[in-house]
């Protein structure tokens, strides 16, 4: 580390945390380390279609050593955070501890069970990469044990599908499971000759897509059923015992895949100053994204909780250009602190919202208007290739995503971890 030089440490490489690198990393100023518990940046809006064995892990992935290998400035450490420690300015990781002058927390979310202890215990979330593959690879040994079993009821159990959580994450998943469940296991396993819709999506709002407009809740909510979704909504999952998914009101659905959408919290640091956590465990930060009762700590992205926006006065949608636009802002806003210049303090611009529902179907709710149908699904995936890395990426994701939708038959399935213990909450032995 050069002499005169601040050390930042940024805890998690996704959207905030890779963006506060991209513009702080023009200032020689500064040395940065990132530290994250996977050594590559992943591209979370398409995990759902690396699940449904659409597109390949690597295509929305990227090693973070490639990424710095021009920057003697940047650095990465793989760990993961246990503690900080404001006093002394360490960081304690699962590798090693590290020293910081400014400490920046951009560790996103994890899944919410809401104390479901079965739920949490067999269920399947759709977070990150590992979440996909194993997803991918129970999907796939499920439809295996269907072709072999003997017995109606637990065919069907292996065949169901149920995905609690009607946000963007379940109706995307659950539109390219209902396409390829229609286009591809008729002609892949032809052993289930009555085969029927086995996907059912269950949501606690009386609507599909809650955060976006009406006319995007009634689309997918079409959509979805013209593909064969089972639909149920005012409608919690409330217990996963024995391979039966429970619901609030007195339902049960048997199946070994259970899907779990349902909501995220804030990851938890150890070590801030009381008073510094919020509701969902967010952090609390002021209009520059800095810890409240906290000296040279911020927090971006999902893991914050800034009410000084005035447009946005109960916090900012955890999503992704909140992130984008938080790290962007505070890697300039560092090279101004040091500069003794008075920092800007951060304002969300809402480019809207987007949601890709089926093939050539997706809706759009933007500022200046409403989208839907194949226009509002080529710009999904234009708005979606854009931000990935590299140029190889967004060439082959492309290719790829051209050549399965033409064909409705991408060549993916491939089960490449068989021996690992399934979670599947099943008195049945049907197991790979």
């Amino acid at each position: 580390m050069k002499e005169n030089t601040k050390h930042v440490i940024v805890i998690g490489g996704g959207f905030a945390g890779i963006n506060f690198v991209k513009h702080l990393g023009k200032d020689k100023r500064f040395t940065i380390t990132l530290v994250d518990r996977n050594n590559y940046h992943f591209f979370p809006p398409l995990v759902y279609q690396v699940a449904a064995a659409f597109i390949e892990s690597s295509n929305i992935s990227y090693p973070f050593r490639r990424l710095f290998q021009e920057k003697s400035h940047i650095r990465f450490h793989m760990g993961e955070l246990k503690r900080i420690d404001p006093t002394e300015k360490k960081v304690e990781t699962t590798t090693g501890t590290l020293s910081y002058d400014y400490l920046v927390l951009a560790m996103g979310t994890g899944t919410n069970y809401f104390g479901f202890e079965n739920i949490a215990k067999y269920a399947m979330p759709m977070k990150t990469l590992d979440d996909a593959m194993n997803l991918r690879n129970h999907i796939l040994l499920r439809m295996e044990c269907a072709v072999r079993s003997t017995d109606p009821s637990e065919r069907n159990k292996a065949l169901n599908i149920v995905i609690a959580g009607g946000g963007p994450t379940g109706v995307e998943l659950a539109g390219i499971l209902a396409e390829m469940g229609r286009e591809i296991v008729a002609k892949e396993y032809p052993e289930l000759t009555d085969l029927k819709s086995h996907l059912y999506i269950i949501n606690s709002a009386p609507v599909l897509l809650p955060p976006m407009s009406e006319k995007a809740q009634q689309e997918a909510y079409t959509v979805l059923n013209k593909l064969g979704a089972k639909i149920i909504l005012n409608t919690k999952v409330v217990d996963y015992v024995s391979g039966n998914v429970k619901l609030s009101t007195g339902e049960t659905i048997p199946t070994d895949t259970l899907i779990w959408t349902s909501g995220v919290v804030a990851v938890h640091v150890e070590g801030l100053p009381e008073g510094a956590v919020a509701r969902g465990g967010r952090i609390n930060v002021d209009a520059y994204n800095q810890v409240m009762h906290a000296e040279s700590i911020f927090a971006l992205g999902d893991q914050c909780l800034l009410t000084d926006d005035k447009n946005y006065p109960e916090g900012h949608p955890q999503v992704a250009q909140v992130a984008i636009q938080q790290g962007s802002l505070l890697g300039r806003n560092l090279s101004r602190l040091i500069e003794g210049k008075p920092m800007k303090p951060f304002a969300y611009r809402n480019k809207g919202t987007m949601a890709i529902i089926s093939k050539y179907r997706a809706v759009a709710d933007l500022p200046k208007g409403f989208l839907r149908g194949s226009i509002a699904w080529v710009g999904w995936l234009f708005v979606h290739i854009i931000p990935l890395i590299s140029f190889r990426n967004k060439f082959v994701l492309a290719m790829n995503w051209a050549w399965s939708f033409v064909t409705n038959d991408p060549t993916l399935r491939l089960i490449l971890r068989p021996n690992k213990e399934e979670k599947v909450a099943s008195s049945k032995d049907c197991k790979q």
